[in-house]
C-alpha cells in the first residue's frame, strides 16, 4: 500500500490528492462515517457523469444510488492500487453500459447540455450563449443533431471522451477504469472526435479536440 505523504495530507488526515481513496480505507478499518463522507464527496461527480453518458433521466439518481450500493458492498475487496476515482469509473460504466433503459434514452433524449454544473460534452461543441428569438428554432435543430450524434458513439468512445475532457483523466487511468490499454483509449478518443466532426460538419467548424 502507498504510504500517505503528509505534506498531502489535510489537518483532519485526510489525502488531499485522493480523499476518496481515504475514506474507503478508514470504512474498511470500521469507520462507518467515512463512507457518508465519500458520498458527501462524490454523489454530484458521480451524478454529472451519468447524465452526461446517458442523457437526463430521473434513472441517473437511481443510478448514482447503486453506484455507493456496490461500492459499499465491494469496500471489503477495495485495493488502493489506483486513484479511487479509477475505481469508481469503472463500477459507474459498467452500470451506465448496462443500463436497461439505454437505448430509449438515446433516442429520446440523448445527452443533456444544461443539467449539470459548468459545461457539458454539448456545451463543449456548441456555443451555447443566447441567440435571437428569430433563429430559436434554427438553434433547436441544431442542439438536437448535436445530441444525436454524441448519443451514437460507442458507449466506450463516449465515456472515454467524457472521462477525458470533463474529468480532466489521463488516457492511462482513463483505461484502468474501462479495462483497456493507455493506447487504445487515445484511438477511441480519436475516433469519436473524427465520427463527430463528420456528422456535424454541416452544422459546426471548429476543432472538438
Amino acid at each position: 500500500m502507498e504510504t500517505p505523504n503528509p505534506q498531502n495530507q489535510a489537518p483532519g488526515g485526510m489525502d488531499q490528492d485522493d480523499p476518496g481513496k481515504e475514506c474507503m480505507l478508514a470504512f474498511q478499518a470500521g469507520d462507518e462515517a467515512a463512507f457518508e463522507r465519500l458520498i458527501g464527496l462524490y454523489s454530484e461527480r458521480a451524478y454529472a457523469l451519468f447524465v452526461r453518458f446517458l442523457g437526463r433521466h430521473e434513472g441517473c439518481e437511481d443510478l448514482v444510488q447503486d453506484l455507493f450500493l456496490r461500492m459499499w458492498k465491494a469496500a471489503d475487496r477495495y485495493q488502493p492500487s489506483a486513484k479511487f476515482t479509477t475505481w469508481m469509473y469503472r463500477i459507474a460504466f459498467n452500470l451506465a453500459a448496462n443500463h436497461g433503459e439505454r437505448s430509449r434514452l438515446r433516442r429520446s433524449q440523448s445527452l443533456s447540455m444544461e443539467t449539470v454544473p459548468g459545461q457539458t460534452l454539448g456545451a463543449a461543441i456548441l456555443d451555447d450563449s443566447a441567440v435571437e428569438p428569430s433563429v430559436d428554432l434554427e438553434r433547436d435543430d441544431v442542439v438536437r443533431q448535436v445530441r444525436e450524434a454524441i448519443a451514437s458513439l460507442p458507449d466506450t468512445q463516449r465515456m472515454a471522451l467524457i472521462l477525458a475532457r470533463y474529468e480532466e483523466q489521463s488516457y492511462q487511468n482513463i483505461g484502468e477504469a474501462l479495462g483497456i490499454s493507455a493506447k487504445a483509449v487515445k484511438s477511441l478518443i480519436h475516433r469519436a472526435r473524427e465520427t463527430l466532426r463528420e456528422r456535424l460538419a454541416h452544422v459546426i467548424s471548429g476543432d472538438l479536440s
